[in-house]
């Protein structure tokens, strides 16, 4: 699938005197370049459902804007349309039918673009920023949910003004995912909410959060059933907890790993953590990808208690990270997350988002680590 090659001849446009022996440290795993990427950081990636032939991919920009670009099965990107909001893009998701995206914004709005007839309007507003969007498809009923700083969960039909219901939350919405009939909403002070949306959305249980850290990214995983069954939290603390929520065993099943740290583990010299800044669970094998400040990807197992592989470094944070529908394609973006402040800002580097062939690197594995 890569289209760069495993090896650059010398002299083939390195940026060294000595021709291409420096190392490539933006985009060290050869993987796909995404062409046209956003003019600022990536905060979202989201791929479009199967019900959509072909791959198209979305992603959302401290810029303001939401891009769409069609990604071909010889791995080219095309870049298609493009829309604004008045503030940084927080989050994106699509509809089940592949017809319409959503987006929300620190403008305190969520919209809706159809992306047939290119137009996009306002379906929601909030008293902060909208932190999380999801598209819910219940028999019974569709709607956008979104989550805000302004520590309300809303529900909206797209076509009033106001939403169907809202729910009070007991902070601010940090990050959230929905698998039909669950959603799970994480919030600020470490809160932890999980939502039944059965014939209408309801709060089902609040939960001991099992990370000592800020939330920072929340990923809902199913059983062999296809029903929703827990969830992957990840923290500001390089640790990912796995958690079920009717678990046969809870002390057994529940559990925590670190992840996103570099290699200090004896007392000497201290270990620099990493947050992790996403979580997503692959459709196929159920295995999962985590993302961090550390500039790394890995993939992990966990039923196996595994890690299937980690990435080389990338010389920027990854932000965000999301499978196509089938599965065989990882997309993940690298720009800064301001995880290390001001200083460490640097507007001459480029923002880039690359695709991975994911069929093989993600089969889990048989054995416990």
């Amino acid at each position: 699938m890569s289209l760069f090659g495993s090896t650059a001849g010398f002299g083939t446009g390195g940026t060294s005197v000595f021709g291409n022996t420096t190392t490539d440290t933006h985009n060290p795993m050869k993987d796909v370049e995404v062409t046209s990427p956003p003019d600022d950081s990536i905060s979202c990636l989201a791929f479009s459902p199967p019900t959509l032939p072909g791959n198209f991919l979305i992603g959302g920009s401290w810029a303001n804007d939401v891009r769409c670009w069609e990604v071909q099965d010889n791995g080219q990107t095309v870049p298609k349309a493009q829309q604004m909001h008045t503030g940084p893009v927080l989050d994106v998701c699509w509809s089940d039918d592949g017809s319409k995206v959503f987006t929300s914004s620190c403008d305190k709005t969520a919209k809706m673009w159809d992306l047939n007839s290119n137009q996009a309007m306002q379906i929601a507003q909030h008293d902060g920023p909208i932190k999380a969007i999801h598209w819910i498809k219940a028999p019974n009923y569709s709607c956008v949910m979104t989550g805000s700083w302004d520590k309300t969960l809303k529900f909206w039909d797209t076509r009033s003004p106001n939403p169907m219901m809202s729910l009070q939350m007991p902070e601010r919405c940090y990050c959230a995912d929905v698998v039909y009939p669950m959603a799970v909403v994480a919030t600020a002070e470490r809160g932890l909410i999980v939502y039944q949306l059965e014939n209408q959305p309801s709060e089902f249980r609040r939960i001991d959060s099992p990370l000592k850290h800020q939330h920072r990214c929340v990923a809902i995983f199913k059983d062999k059933q296809n029903k929703p069954t827990g969830f992957a939290l990840g923290s500001i603390e390089g640790r990912v907890a796995i958690h079920y929520i009717n678990p046969p065993n809870p002390a057994k099943d529940n559990f925590t790993f670190k992840c996103h740290r570099s290699n200090g583990t004896n007392t000497a010299t201290p270990q620099d953590i990493y947050a992790v800044n996403a979580i997503a669970f692959h459709p196929v094998h159920g295995t999962l990808a985590t993302v961090g400040s550390d500039g790394r990807f890995s993939f992990w197992d966990k039923d196996a208690r595994t890690k299937l592989k980690t990435s080389e470094q990338l010389d920027q944070p990854i932000t965000a990270c999301c499978f196509n529908h089938n599965g065989n394609i990882f997309a993940y973006s690298s720009s800064y997350d301001w995880s290390k402040g001001h200083e460490y800002y640097n507007p001459q580097k480029k923002n880039y988002i690359f695709l991975r062939n994911a069929a093989e690197e993600l089969k889990p594995r048989n054995k416990k680590w």
